[in-house]
């Protein structure tokens, strides 16, 4: 029983690490913070939640200790990195960081305008 419990174990940490690299090359080549947060938020967050599934099971498996903290961090991980990702990418929008050159829609430019046109309106 103990060579299946490791061989989860190692399947969760190596695919953890595995979207922790892909997160780092998408860091780097990437072309805009649109497409950096999006590698940012989903696969690191991906990432971290199998190491610490990995993490989880090792302790509960060969100590014999569940780990409410790793628990709490899986879920803490879970909530806070998606929202913030999209924070950030919101952030920068709004502040006026142009898209990618090659970008070949912007889903917010006509959303922006009409939410303008509606405050103007209320004002009247």
């Amino acid at each position: 029983m103990s060579e299946i419990n490791d061989y989860f174990i190692m399947f969760f940490v190596l695919v953890g690490a595995f979207f922790s690299v892909v997160t780092a090359i998408g860091l780097i080549r990437l072309p805009d913070i649109y497409s950096r947060t999006h590698a940012a938020s989903k696969s690191a967050t991906l990432g971290v939640m199998c190491i610490l599934i990995g993490t989880l099971l090792f302790f509960w498996t060969e100590e014999g200790l569940f780990n409410s903290r790793v628990v709490l961090g899986i879920f803490f991980v879970l909530i806070t990195a998606p929202v913030g990702g999209h924070l950030i990418a919101r952030a920068a929008y709004n502040s006026g960081v142009k898209l990618w050159s090659k970008s070949i829609q912007d889903d917010l430019a006509d959303k922006e305008e009409k939410f303008k046109s509606k405050k103007e309106g209320s004002r009247q």
